[in-house]
């Protein structure tokens, strides 16, 4: 339990001070930009990475003492359920210079009898590795997914090789917290969505920095270049296809999907309730839907969805991940299954305990 005192204490100081304190996702936020502030956001290497914190230190002490050797544009401390801090945080200046001077002037600063605080230059990593994909998956596929999921989203390309189980794609963000954020909805979205099981972790770069050898670790191998036979390279990936495909059918029309390798399952789809002639019912006509496929993969296909209901003053949208089933026409009827199931929710709120799938 964190002291009474101690929050008086943070409390007096952020009223004092008009102090504004945000909490999301675990961290306790200061400025991003602080009222006041002017000039452009900070750039690369003007982050610092705070360690060794005791665990009832909070703002109202470690904000004045970064401030004091240059303005601070943001400030995040890490913070666990029971309101003590978890031992860490983020200092960003706004320029390199005060991020290099609070390094110089602030690592090995003592808070307390037994803390010194451990204080360097912080990774701005960007990249996440996205592994255990299927061999068949496609390029745009998992940038479909990934941009539906999180933001911020750059790039996307797969790698395979011997040692990669299956394949995994390295992901680019525009920035670490769009990254970190990131992470922490991407293996839940795939196996809710995809039906996929995932891991995710940063990515680093394979550009080592040679560092000095320090006593005892022995001097660097040198000699002639290692005889036999050359490494073999992993295989390549194909060149993915282009999967985006728009089509604007009514209920129980087939339309055209991208073809895939090779089928998923052996047998058709379950069969589920006629959720379509159930909705056609209540409506007393069929209503209107317009289904576009946004992207399209090996084992699954991403559809977005509008469907005027006669009920309610504005369409009901969405997207939804289907998985392909051995025909094209049992795709599409999934499709309209799932979609009509969406729709019979939003008219009958009671209809969550209906049979469904994906929504």
């Amino acid at each position: 339990m964190v002291s009474p005192a101690r929050l008086q204490a943070l409390e007096a100081w952020r009223n004092e001070n008009h102090i504004s304190l945000s909490q999301v996702n675990g961290q306790r936020r200061y400025g991003g930009p602080p009222d006041g502030w002017e000039g452009p956001a900070p750039g690369d290497g003007c982050e610092v990475f705070i360690s060794q914190l005791p665990e009832d230190v909070f703002e109202d002490l470690l904000i004045p003492l970064f401030s004091s050797v240059g303005r601070l544009w943001e400030f995040r401390l890490m913070m666990n359920f029971s309101g003590w801090n978890r031992g860490f945080a983020y200092a960003t200046y706004g320029s390199a210079g005060e991020a290099a001077e609070a390094v110089r002037r602030l690592h090995g600063h003592r808070l307390g009898p037994a803390k010194q605080l451990c204080v360097c230059h912080s990774t701005q990593k960007k990249q996440l590795c996205v592994g255990e994909l299927p061999v068949t998956i496609q390029q745009p596929y998992v940038l479909q997914v990934l941009r539906a999921l999180s933001g911020g989203v750059e790039s996307v390309s797969l790698k395979s090789g011997t040692d990669i189980k299956g394949v995994s794609a390295l992901v680019v963000y525009e920035s670490h917290h769009a990254a970190a954020m990131a992470k922490k909805v991407i293996r839940e979205g795939f196996k809710k969505h995809c039906s996929l099981t995932v891991s995710v972790k940063w990515h680093y770069s394979s550009t080592k920095v040679r560092r000095p050898l320090t006593h005892g670790e022995g001097t660097p191998r040198s000699g002639p270049p290692r005889s036999g036979p050359p490494r073999s390279q992993p295989p390549r990936l194909q060149p993915p296809l282009s999967t985006t495909e728009t089509f604007n059918k009514a209920p129980g029309a087939p339309g055209p999907l991208p073809p895939r390798p090779a089928p998923f399952w052996s047998s058709p789809l379950p069969q589920k309730p006629c959720l379509l002639a159930l909705l056609q019912r209540t409506c007393g006509t069929r209503p209107d839907f317009n289904l576009e496929c946004t992207a399209s993969g090996p084992w699954h296909v991403c559809v977005s969805y509008s469907v005027q209901l006669p009920h309610l003053p504005h369409p009901l949208k969405g997207w939804l991940t289907v998985r392909r089933g051995v025909t094209p026409e049992d795709t599409w009827r999934e499709v309209n299954q799932l979609v009509a199931g969406r729709a019979l929710a939003a008219l009958w709120p009671g209809t969550e305990g209906m049979p469904k799938q994906a929504w």
